[in-house]
């Protein structure tokens, strides 16, 4: 799934100051400066100047046992939000999320997200490709560990190289970025089936070519505001068969999931997936 964020659009969420400096100047470079703060650091990363679709980056820098979110942080957490709207000759940034790992949370359930190091690639539309371009990006964050602290970070960057240095990290990111797929497809990991049992239980067979390889499988609504749970493995499935099921809970009130279109990511040992579905 990607997140496209267009440039009007401001986020509404008020979080503490992280960055030790609100921005810094565009430049030539590469990569901005490292915002620095309380068990994190972010900074954004820029890609060759290539035509009017450019590949940039958002990359955090975690210390040791602290994570943040993915777009849906499961059980508890605070998705990242971004604001783009202070660019310059850039019409629209889509953020495109590597595959989360799982994570207990520390009361009883588990979030998803990122520990270490993450790169979220940036696709970015420029309005007039002969012009100077300069993203300048405002990031709401969240990091945990016991207890989690709101963070913000303000950069900026200019796209000047035609042969950036960051090219192959962000290159390397992009892979990590689930594929699209369609259910049955003959792909090394894939989903073989998704039924209804009663009404409010949803069972997904996941077929992979390495059974010894850990997998999982999240789940997602048609709007931010469903909240399905993480899907579980069962213990009995098939020959060769991995088997998971999730409630239906977590939906808006008066909400019918009866043809919802729901989103669904596979990952396992290298391979990740995304499915679109619509519940039958």
């Amino acid at each position: 799934m990607i997140t496209k964020v267009p440039l009007h659009a401001v986020p509404g969420v008020a979080v503490a100051l992280l960055a030790c400096a609100l921005s810094t100047a565009a430049t030539a470079e590469d990569a901005s400066p490292w915002q620095q703060g309380s068990h994190a650091a972010v900074r954004l990363l820029a890609g060759s100047r290539s035509g009017a679709v450019l590949l940039g980056g958002v990359a955090f820098q975690l210390e040791p046992g602290w994570k943040t979110y993915w777009r849906t942080p499961g059980d508890s957490g605070v998705p990242p939000r971004f604001d783009f709207s202070r660019s310059d000759n850039i019409d629209a940034v889509t953020v495109l999320w590597p595959a989360p790992s799982q994570f207990p949370d520390g009361a009883g359930g588990h979030s998803l997200g990122y520990k270490n190091h993450v790169v979220l690639p940036l696709r970015i539309a420029a309005t007039n490709a002969d012009k100077p371009i300069t993203l300048r990006a405002t990031v709401n964050f969240a990091v945990c560990d016991k207890l989690c602290i709101p963070a913000e970070a303000s950069m900026e960057l200019g796209f000047a190289s035609v042969a950036s240095a960051e090219d192959s990290a962000l290159a390397a990111a992009l892979d990590t970025v689930p594929k699209p797929a369609r259910i049955g497809d003959p792909n090394p990991l894939t989903i073989r089936d998704v039924k209804r049992e009663g009404p409010s239980t949803v069972t997904v067979d996941v077929a992979s070519a390495s059974p010894k390889d850990d997998v999982s499988l999240f789940v997602e609504g048609p709007t931010p505001d469903w909240a399905l749970p993480i899907p579980t493995q069962l213990n009995h499935a098939p020959h060769g068969v991995k088997r998971f099921a999730f409630k239906l809970d977590g939906l808006p009130a008066n909400t019918s999931p009866e043809g919802a279109a729901l989103k669904l990511t596979l990952v396992g040992g290298k391979q990740a997936y995304e499915f679109n579905i619509n519940l039958q």
